[in-house]
């Protein structure tokens, strides 16, 4: 179970950090990209600690389904950003795969 909540908190953190990217500007300010370099350091940190536990592949899988989501949200919530039906369809399958990995997988331990 810790795994699961290490790749949840690197999830997370790798988001920010993600969504900080433009407001660094190319790293030209200081605060902006302090948050992007500590919350990649953070998030590859703790899915390091996931690869103990869970397959590399499903581990990955869900942290880039789970970020395109949440980083397409932030984009939408705080950037302003529009998603056409193309885009939350493929969302949508990005979740449903999410899914379908985590309930029908052998390769998945939730322990």
């Amino acid at each position: 179970m810790q795994s699961w909540i290490y790749l949840a908190i690197a999830i997370v953190s790798e988001v920010i950090a993600t969504s900080f990217l433009k407001a660094a500007e190319g790293f030209t300010r200081f605060w902006p990209s302090l948050i992007v370099v500590l919350g990649y350091l953070l998030a590859f940190y703790l899915l390091s600690l996931t690869l103990r536990t869970i397959p590399v592949g499903v581990a990955y899988a869900i942290w880039s389904g789970v970020g395109i989501v949440l980083i397409a949200l932030s984009g939408w919530l705080f950037l302003g950003q529009s998603l056409d039906t193309p885009a939350l369809i493929g969302l949508t399958m990005i979740v449903a795969g999410v899914m379908v990995i985590n309930v029908f997988s052998r390769t998945v331990t939730h322990g």
